[in-house]
């Protein structure tokens, strides 16, 4: 027994069990009522503070549970939308009347997000966000998800009815790996895309208890990638929320330039959740949405630098690059085409002069036909909660999703069948959790909508075949008298015969065989069955410490990528399908409160460390200071995000290209060092190489003039040859040699008077390229934030809550994206390799890269609350992030920004009480308009412009919602709409554009007061 007490925390352990054996029982009892109507509160906590031990109400608000404790002890009583009350237990005294007094305004909510301990919101060391349950009551959206964007400083970026991400403070993205999602404590990243599938593999909305967001870096607790934001969504307790209750919502979704304007959805949920003696409970969770999915259908040319151009038609330019088509990311120069089928005698040698340098796509399909848009998900849930002791508790949880919506990133995906599954085991304290999950990732029949369609088209006519039919026909209409632009048309016509129609039984075959076919056969589809192992535990000495407040924890991750070769590396290098990546990391935490608790410091520092970079340290130090109910803070904030697993092994083939990872091994493998940046190959780049190089100059004028004079001369000699043939020039060599000198000497100085202007056009460029300078590769890094941030919350008069916060952000070695451009072959024998570029004939790789300097941004949020008579409330809160210092490096040329400058949300509502059935809300948001810049939006043409119009527009949306409470059936009928306006708009460019929604939904509770 001695040795056992010396251990630690063994002895702790045994002294709390033989403690808790000493207690006599104690039976606490009572009923919870309304202040105000005086009727009894059903489903209220009772706990005990500092234990897992406690019950809730019945139906006629009485509770009873027994404790082995001594007292003075106290009893936590809360419930949502209510103040929460702490009623000391003193000896003699075992039954309670107590009356709840309903929450009239925000600012008393308890978070534990900031500190990873329970504190109080206006307390928080840094900025903090929270929804809870009376919130997602009163939403008008369509569901607690989506009304996270009425929260200050937060941006969506919506890829479809069921898939929004969200972003905070800029760097904003279709899929943010710089924000990191957790549920009931699990990272709710797909390891396979590294980033939250919004809520499609999540909570129901049924079991949401509150969603609490911290804008800002919070690496230093919770690790890597936490370096914009965090959102940690917890579920309810069974123990705490008993009972049966469902959900089932229904309405229609509009949008005009929709294939079909106006659709149906309905979307169900149901709980049940019960608790056995204080000791045992469980939960089930059950949700279901079917809907038909916006639609991206924007159809300008990504070509002319994402400028409006309509559906192909009369007076498209031939090199045409839909932002939401497919398949027309094949392109050539068919001047280069012409020259090969003069080559082989297809068409005439003069005939090549007809044909300008000139690239031309394939023409594509429009995404509708692509992309599955029957949207649906289905989420489970199961938990079992088991009391170990009055202060120790265990959980076994599993969540389960399956779904299929769209996805935007460097093309549209189809995340079809889609499914993802969660495993938790927990066992947690009053001072320390431990908890070990996974995540399994497994693609379903997920598909790239642009690689289905290259190999579709190439299956119906094989491209170098269309683009000889295309540049034959272009020839023919030219020598008939055509103009350039009636020759495209109708070379395109030529090309095109036989293209199968979208809906026809030979589209939908094609469509079949190649978005179910993998990647690496050649189709779209991918085959990722990618794992996540994660552990970690942490523990607060508040029971062995009392003058400081002191926390501890570590982790230990491990990644398993498995994609059989369509999305990583998986497969190369001897590799047989498994690519292991492992991180760990450990961090402290200390706090402690002077000035008779008018200051309180705070301060963490955490270490963590993957296998492929080095380690990293992240700080965090705070001071708030407090004087009656107002609260200034002060902090500086760090994070860091370490490259992610695409970042790292991504090697996925793009109709536009291929992704590659940032690791060494990539350099060799597709010979970068021989590649050119794509910024590099602009047009005034290479004019400006020109002018400064005269051997440039010189050595296409030679070639020029070889080319010229070995045409005339091969024209001369065919002319020679006839001649002789038909005994016009005698049938000797030294005759025949005699003629062809003689007419090549006449010829050729006309000859190279009108051709050579026009090669040397297209020559000299070639030889230029030769002379860019070649890619350099890099070490990739984790890249770093450091925040300075000041912050004022306060609740004025107890009705106006107000919450502000200015803050500076530093960030150094931003992971950006470069494109590098390797030839494959030259244009033409005798040219430099590099000229190939000009004709197609090269590879093209997106990779993963650091920026080289310090990069600034700014930004400030202010919301205010004011609770108004009777229930009735409004509010206002508005947002600015802005980009100061941006200059492009060498490789990375844009900032992905990603974020309006100004955003403000305007609310206006009553809420349902306990004393009121009737409520509503309105809620208007407008965000500016700003530039979106992302991998999906670079052109197929090199020397087409970024982002000269790929604008956001400004966005300006009404939501309202008008609910009732039916006592008689436990229920909240509620009638709402989203975007009442009409105006349909995109929140990505790229991605779907949005219209409005209506619903009426009916939510029963059989524990609703």
């Amino acid at each position: 027994m001695n040795s056992l007490l010396r251990t630690v925390p063994g002895g702790i352990l045994l002294i709390l069990l033989f403690s808790n054996l000493t207690f006599a029982q104690i039976k606490i009892e009572g009923v919870v009522t309304e202040s105000t109507s005086k009727d009894p509160l059903i489903g209220v906590s009772v706990q005990v503070k500092g234990k897992v031990v406690g019950t809730i109400t019945d139906a006629k608000g009485a509770f009873s549970f027994n404790v082995n404790a001594q007292p003075p002890f106290t009893i936590v009583v809360s419930s949502v939308g209510f103040l929460t009350q702490e009623v000391e237990v003193t000896g003699g005294k075992s039954h309670f009347d107590i009356q709840l007094s309903e929450q009239v305004v925000l600012g008393n909510e308890i978070v534990v997000s900031a500190s990873r301990v329970e504190e109080n919101v206006l307390k928080s060391p840094v900025a903090v966000e929270k929804m809870d349950i009376r919130g997602i009551r009163e939403t008008p959206s369509t569901n607690f998800y989506d009304a996270l964007a009425n929260l200050k400083g937060i941006d969506m970026a919506t890829q479809g009815v069921l898939f929004k991400s969200i972003n905070m403070r800029g760097f904003g993205s279709t899929g943010n790996p710089r924000t990191v999602q957790m549920i009931d404590g699990m990272d709710n990243q797909a390891p396979g895309l590294n980033f939250p599938l919004d809520n499609i593999i999540g909570m129901s909305e049924l079991d949401v208890e509150s969603v609490e967001i911290l804008p800002g870096a919070a690496s230093a607790l919770y690790g890597p990638n936490a370096i914009n934001g965090l959102i940690l969504m917890n579920s309810k307790s069974p123990f705490l929320y008993q009972g049966l209750s469902a959900n089932v919502k229904t309405g229609v979704m509009h949008e005009s330039s929709r294939s079909k304007a106006t659709t149906p959805f309905i979307d169900g949920t149901i709980r049940y959740a019960k608790a056995f003696n204080n000791k045992v409970a469980f939960k089930v969770n059950l949700s279901y949405i079917t809907a038909k999915d916006w639609e991206a259908n924007n159809y300008s040319n990504l070509n002319q630098g994402g400028n409006a151009d309509p559906l192909r038609g009369a007076g498209t330019k031939p090199d045409y690059d839909g932002v939401n088509s497919y398949g027309d990311e094949v392109q050539t120069n068919i001047n280069s085409v012409a020259q090969t089928l003069a080559a082989n005698g297809l068409i005439p040698a003069q005939a090549v002069g007809l044909v300008p340098s000139t690239f031309v796509s394939r023409t594509g399909y429009m995404e509708k036909d692509l992309i599955d848009y029957n949207t649906k998900s289905l989420k489970a849930n199961a938990a079992v909660h088991y009391r170990l002791s009055e202060k120790v508790e265990a959980i076994a949880q599993i969540n389960y999703g399956y779904g299929t919506t769209a996805y935007t990133a460097t093309g549209r995906y189809s995340l079809r069948n889609f499914n993802l599954t969660q495993g938790k085991l927990e066992l947690r304290g009053d001072n320390f959790t431990v908890r070990a999950y996974t995540t399994q990732e497994r693609s379903g029949q997920s598909y790239l909508a642009g690689l289905a369609a290259v190999s579709m088209l190439n299956d119906f006519k094989p491209h170098a075949t269309w683009f000889g039919q295309y540049t034959g026909a272009f020839v023919q209409a030219r020598s008939q008298g055509a103009s350039e632009e009636n020759a495209h048309l109708a070379a395109r016509g030529v090309a095109d015969q036989g293209m199968p129609a979208p809906g026809s039984s030979s589209y939908n075959a094609l469509l079949d065989k190649y978005r179910n076919m993998p990647i690496v056969d050649g189709g779209g589809g991918f085959t990722d069955k990618t794992n996540l192992y994660h552990i970690e535990g942490f523990y607060n000495f508040k029971n062995q410490i009392k003058f400081i407040e002191l926390l501890a924890g570590a982790n230990y991750r491990m990644y398993e990528l498995r994609s059989a070769g369509t999305l990583f590396a998986d497969t190369k290098d001897g590799r047989k399908g498994t690519i292991n990546i492992n991180e760990f990391g450990a961090f402290v935490q200390a706090g402690k409160s002077l000035l008779s608790n008018h200051l309180k410091l705070s301060g963490s520092i955490r270490y963590d460390k993957n296998q492929n970079f080095d380690g990293q340290f992240t700080p965090r130090v705070s001071a708030v200071t407090t004087f009656g109910e107002h609260n200034i803070r002060l902090s500086y904030q760090t994070g860091f995000r370490i490259p992610t697993t695409q970042n790292q092994y991504i090697d996925l083939r793009t109709p536009s290209g291929t992704l590659i990872g940032g690791l060494p091994e990539f350099d060799s493998r597709y010979g970068l060092s021989n590649g050119i940046l794509r910024q590099n190959l602009s047009a005034e780049n290479i004019a400006a190489t020109i002018a400064g190089d005269q051997s440039i100059g010189q050595s296409a004028d030679a070639y020029a003039r070889a080319a010229i004079t070995q045409a005339v001369t091969a024209a001369v000699t065919q002319q020679v040859n006839a001649a002789v043939a038909a005994g016009q020039i005698p049938n000797n060599p030294a005759a025949i040699q005699a003629a062809i000198t003689s007419s090549v000497q006449g010829a050729l100085p006309g000859a190279i008077q009108t051709q050579l202007p026009g090669l040397l056009a297209q020559l000299t460029p070639a030889f230029a390229l030769a002379k860019l300078p070649k890619y350099q590769p890099r070490k990739l890094k984790p890249e770093r934030i450091a925040t300075y941030e000041i912050g004022y919350k306060s609740v004025i008069a107890k009705k106006l809550f107000i919450d502000a916060y200015f803050y500076v952000s530093q960030y150094k070695n931003l992971i950006g994206s470069t494109t590098i451009v390797v030839p494959n072959a030259p244009a033409g024998p005798g040219l430099p390799i590099e000229s190939g570029i000009g004709v197609g004939n090269f590879n093209g790789y997106s990779r993963t890269v650091n920026t080289d300097e310090t990069i600034n941004v700014r930004g400030f949020a202010l919301g205010l609350n004011y609770a108004l008579p009777k229930g009735f409330n409004i509010g206002g809160n508005v947002a600015n992030n802005e980009l100061t210092n941006f200059t492009p490096s060498p490789e990375v040329q844009y900032a992905q920004f990603n974020t309006p400058k100004y955003r403000y949300n305007l609310s206006f509502g009553k809420r349902i009480t306990s004393t009121s059935t009737f409520g509503f809300n309105l809620a208007y948001r407008y965000q500016q308009a700003f530039l979106w810049e992302s991998s999906f939006l670079l052109p197929s043409s090199n020397t087409a412009p970024l982002f000269s119009d790929t604008q956001v527009p400004a966005i300006s949306n009404l939501d309202a919602q008008v609910s009732m409470k039916v006592p008689a059936i436990k229920s909240i009928i509620k009638l709402g709409g989203t975007n009442l306006f009409g105006k349909s708009y995109i929140q990505a460019y790229g991605s779907p554009r949005i219209g409005s929604t209506y619903y009426v939904s009916i939510t029963f509770d059989e524990l609703l007061n």
